[in-house]
């Protein structure tokens, strides 16, 4: 694949600015530092910007020509309450804050278009760039939305990316529909009665009866659902007691489902309330069930997405565009998508070896402490980007 010049001849550049943000990582809602950043080097490139959607988005707004047409490109900003673990010179400044995810790349990547888009606007109509907050767990695209992203800014799709973890530099991967799925919680508390460890007849102990509900749970997946409806139901926390000769009052169970059809999170969360109810009624204690929906499953509208592989095709050659397997990960741009027509793609971020000297140990996985983004895809991913919105608002309407 073979970059625009101008963005290749600022790769260095950019890659200074992502490392900055990389070392001052900010959590949802709370990403001044990042969008103030983000907005002066917009005003500097001359692109006019709008912020507040969502607490701290920001909206850079491109345009030339008489065209009326539009298209949006969006990039995360936040980064996630854990401790990264490297050592070298850009690492997280903030304790607990690290950008283990790569949206510092995400930024990097679409502030390089940015810089092109205004500098040559070799298009006809406006480019929306879309710096979204609060990825990790916030629910930012939603409050975009709720904010007037598609009213005070019409635009006909919208696009996204994130980078991949052991995908080559240079490729790119995508499918249609369902993509990544929806993320959901539970909390299930069930109250016994405590006693002696050595006299459980005494009480009601809750403990057997989770394990009961544990077990339950997966015969909802294998027995309830159809075997090509893809789910997961994951109890990944279970508290209980303070003492090993105490039978405890009570145990919480807590954990996640992810789907990639409302259909099959409808019938989940309706049988996993049966089975608590249930069960805790055969063991006479009681119980509570809360279900929380996070993020609904990200879907790929079919035009957009084979727009984007023939676009991909010709920047970085047909081979270099894989078929995506759907992860049962989740992604907020998922709300994006129930509004607007759209897709949502993968960047090779390669295997690791890009990282400084300093790194912890590897892979170079999302959400690891190790994780750092590859600087190598900055003059690539917003190569890609400019390619996408000329070639969108080049296309018949």
């Amino acid at each position: 694949m073979k970059p625009i010049e101008s963005i290749l001849a600022d790769a260095a550049s950019i890659a200074t600015l992502r490392r900055d943000i990389h070392a001052h990582p900010e959590l949802c809602f709370q990403e001044q530092r990042t969008s103030d950043l983000i907005a002066q080097a917009l005003t500097d490139w001359g692109i006019p910007v709008h912020r507040g959607l969502g607490t701290t988005g920001v909206v850079g707004i491109v345009k030339n020509g008489t065209s009326d047409r539009a298209v949006g490109l969006r990039a995360d900003i936040d980064a996630l309450p854990m401790t990264e673990h490297n050592k070298f010179a850009h690492a997280s400044t903030f304790a607990g804050k690290m950008h283990a995810c790569g949206h510092d790349g995400h930024t990097a990547m679409l502030l390089a278009a940015a810089k092109h888009l205004a500098r040559h606007r070799n298009f006809d109509g406006t480019v929306y760039l879309v710096f979204q907050p609060a990825e990790e767990g916030g629910g930012g695209a939603r409050e975009m939305i709720k904010d007037g992203l598609f009213t005070k800014f019409p635009m006909e799709a919208i696009f996204g990316a994130h980078n991949w973890p052991g995908m080559k530099v240079g490729q790119f991967a995508v499918k249609p529909g369902p993509c990544f799925a929806s993320s959901n919680e539970f909390k299930i508390t069930i109250t016994g009665k405590g006693a002696h460890g050595a006299m459980p007849h005494l009480g009601l102990d809750p403990v057997p009866v989770a394990c009961q509900m544990v077990q339950a749970f997966q015969t909802i997946v294998t027995r309830n659902k159809r075997p090509i409806d893809a789910a997961v139901i994951s109890v990944t926390m279970i508290h209980a007691g303070e003492a090993t000769n105490v039978v405890p009052d009570s145990c919480v169970l807590e954990g996640t489902v992810r789907t990639f059809t409302l259909e099959v999170l409808d019938l989940i969360e309706r049988r996993m309330k049966e089975v608590v109810e249930g069960t805790a009624a055969a063991f006479g204690v009681r119980s509570s069930f809360e279900f929380h929906r996070n993020y609904p499953p990200t879907i790929n509208h079919e035009a957009e997405t084979a727009f984007f592989r023939q676009v991909a095709a010709d920047v970085a050659g047909a081979g270099n565009v894989l078929d995506f397997e759907p992860t049962m990960g989740a992604e907020d741009f998922s709300y994006f998508l129930l509004d607007k027509p759209g897709c949502y793609f993968l960047i090779g971020n390669g295997d690791g070896s890009h990282r400084d000297s300093g790194h912890g140990m590897g892979p170079c996985m999302l959400h690891n402490p190790s994780y750092d983004f590859n600087d190598d895809l900055i003059p690539l991913g917003a190569t890609m980007w400019v390619r996408l919105a000329e070639s969108w608002l080049a296309r018949p309407r």
